[in-house]
């Protein structure tokens, strides 16, 4: 097995192994020790079938099923993320950590690319532990115990899966409730013990028992630091590749700059721990 870094902030790639094929306990050590340092890990060629996939996951975690999108037939915890020849909007453009307006959110996700555009549709990562620690030691004891409210009816967001719940919404539940959560805005990470920027642009909409002003001026700067160029990483896709990414620690945003092509992932994210 072996390991390249891509990027000075986060981000590996993983060669050498066979996804097709259980992973030994040595490899399965290994892979996690990458994923918890370098954030996001990637692996390519791996022509995985749903079955291999779920067994992949669940060398790392327990997979849990998305609150609005049902799962491809068989397999209710993998999901399709994508966008048709049609669309304009892309599921999920815009940067977040995922699931963030739920109690418990999830710890890690995994996104494999079934059929991918001519060109662009890459996804950029954002490492942040390194956006915590470039704060100043004023920022860091101002935001020490402050908590973010997480909404999942954020506009900004809530456009970008219109589409996937008009096509493969979970129709049995009626209308998507709008779920909401509040966790800290510095968060430590239960593994490393590391601390990390714990807000996020798709589903932040508030700091709680702070005024609506004084959340949207903290909240913007925020944003607008925790996406530095320098804290950042790019992937770009080929066919049959994986990304493996710590929700925790990290942030991603799929770029929209493929219209008029099809882009189809699998996507399953697994559980969790409450954030402190």
């Amino acid at each position: 097995m072996n390991i390249q870094r891509i990027a000075g902030a986060l981000g590996a790639e993983i060669s050498g192994v066979d996804l097709t094929q259980p992973l030994t306990e040595t490899q399965a050590a290994q892979v996690r020790q990458a994923f918890l340092q370098h954030k996001v890990i990637f692996f390519r060629g791996q022509a995985l079938s749903p079955e291999q996939f779920l067994r992949f996951a669940r060398a790392f975690g327990q997979p849990i099923e998305y609150p609005f999108v049902k799962g491809i037939e068989g397999f209710p915890e993998i999901i399709e993320v994508k966008k048709l020849e049609h669309e304009k909007v892309n599921f999920g453009g815009v940067w977040h950590s995922d699931t963030t307006y739920l109690e418990v959110p999830p710890m890690g996700t995994m996104l494999m690319s079934k059929q991918i555009p001519p060109y662009g549709g890459d996804t950029m990562f954002a490492n942040q532990v390194l956006a915590y620690e470039a704060l100043s030691d004023t920022m860091k004891r101002l935001l020490e115990g402050l908590k973010g409210i997480s909404s999942a009816a954020k506009a900004d967001v809530s456009k970008t899966r219109e589409d996937r719940i008009k096509s493969d919404g979970k129709a049995s539940e009626g209308a998507p409730k709008d779920y909401t959560a509040l966790h800290p805005i510095v968060r430590t990470h239960p593994e490393t013990g590391e601390k990390a920027l714990y807000v996020n642009t798709a589903h932040t909409v508030g700091i709680e028992g702070l005024t609506d002003a004084e959340s949207a001026s903290l909240l913007r700067f925020l944003f607008e630091h925790q996406v530095k160029p320098e804290f950042t990483c790019r992937f770009m896709w080929q066919p049959d590749s994986i990304a493996f990414w710590d929700n925790r620690a990290a942030q991603h945003n799929p770029v929209n700059d493929y219209h008029g092509f099809r882009r189809v992932m699998q996507r399953i994210t697994l559980a969790g721990t409450k954030p402190y």
